[in-house]
């Protein structure tokens, strides 16, 4: 009993407590006027994600009053000059999946504060801050600083709400825009996107994908397909092939070992990956030899369909596409009407149409 007695003062002080912190706390409602946002962006296999506060302009003058010209004196917090917040409230936050280049320089994978300064002659610079935790730049620390780069700013028609956006996108990189007012401020991001994606395959390869044929086979490819790494692609392949030996892993070790010189291995072995191919197989080597601007591989590999499947209406079709490619109207127009005469299906009868319509011959 006096065990019991002892808890209660603990409790009811606990239970006042939660009392007081519940009471302390607002439900979650709706954050005017500056609304959060987030955008994101894939380069590659990485991506870079933004969050942010979205201020309006609401007719008031922005650069040089509503943010200053170039370094100020924060009146609050640490009492250093600091750059703008890039946005309202906390700290814009970027965040980088892979190692990045960020306007020539480096950064490392991980979240960042970001920052921009303006100044009166258009010019500016970016500032990607390890501190990304802190209420805007009250308490901005230089010697957090990851990077300052300048970068040049642009013009643009009129934004009311400040706005991310990803533009000029390539394979390997992106501008990442902040666009308000009249001004718009770029950094370009890059990633080594052939080498993120070989080392993400080594990895992905030691667990339950490295099981299967398929992996192996679609590491390998990409390397083909992008021209790198070419003896890892040659492990990879054989290790699919070891599971899979068919027209898809053999046409793709072939491949490799026309890459790498060796054309008298890959012409045997293409021979094989040719002798087993189904007739899907052999119209999708076709369109990609088309795609690769090999016209004449192409056609090669698509009679050698018509002669294996002469009652497909969609090989003959796809032989008169070859030809139209290549520019050889009277073949072009001689297998599209092979094709519409074997009754195909309505995609295939659509497609003859078309070409032969674009040839002037109905």
């Amino acid at each position: 009993m006096p065990t019991q007695f002892a808890k209660k003062p603990v409790v009811i002080a606990l239970m006042a407590f939660l009392s007081i912190t519940a009471f302390s706390q607002g439900v979650t409602t709706p954050r005017t006027p500056s609304p959060a946002a987030l955008v994101s962006q894939t380069i590659g296999i990485s991506t870079v994600i933004v969050n942010y506060s979205r201020p309006s302009v609401k007719g008031r003058e922005v650069w040089g009053s509503l943010v200053p010209y170039g370094w100020n004196v924060q009146g609050f917090g640490a009492g250093n000059q600091a750059p703008w917040r890039a946005g309202a409230n906390e700290n814009t936050v970027i965040k980088f999946s892979h190692d990045a280049m960020v306007e020539g320089h480096k950064i490392p994978a991980g979240e960042y504060g970001l920052f921009f300064v303006i100044n009166k002659d258009n010019t500016g610079e970016v500032v990607v801050s390890k501190d990304f935790r802190s209420w805007g730049s009250f308490w901005y620390d230089p010697k957090q600083d990851e990077l300052r780069a300048t970068i040049q700013l642009r013009s643009i028609p009129q934004t009311e709400l400040l706005t991310y956006d990803f533009v000029n996108i390539t394979k390997t990189s992106a501008d990442l825009v902040l666009n308000w007012e009249k001004k718009q401020f770029p950094v370009k991001i890059e990633f080594a996107v052939d080498d993120i994606v070989m080392e993400n395959a080594m990895e992905e390869l030691k667990g339950p994908i490295g099981f299967t044929w398929m992996g192996y086979s679609t590491a390998a490819n990409y390397a083909v397909q992008n021209k790198i790494n070419y003896e890892k692609a040659l492990v990879w392949i054989d290790q699919a092939i070891a599971q899979n030996r068919s027209f898809t892993t053999l046409n793709t070790k072939s491949t490799i070992l026309d890459q790498t010189g060796k054309s008298g291995e890959a012409e045997k072995i293409r021979k094989e990956a040719l002798d087993m191919a189904t007739e899907n197989e052999l119209n999708n080597y076709g369109y990609q030899l088309l795609n690769g601007k090999q016209t004449d591989k192409a056609i090669e590999i698509l009679i050698l369909n018509t002669e294996r499947h002469p009652k497909s209406a969609n090989v003959w079709d796809s032989l008169g596409e070859a030809y139209a490619t290549k520019g050889d109207k009277k073949n072009a127009i001689l297998n599209f009407k092979k094709s519409l005469s074997m009754n195909p299906p309505p995609n295939v009868k659509a497609n003859s149409e078309k070409f032969l319509a674009q040839l002037g011959s109905q």
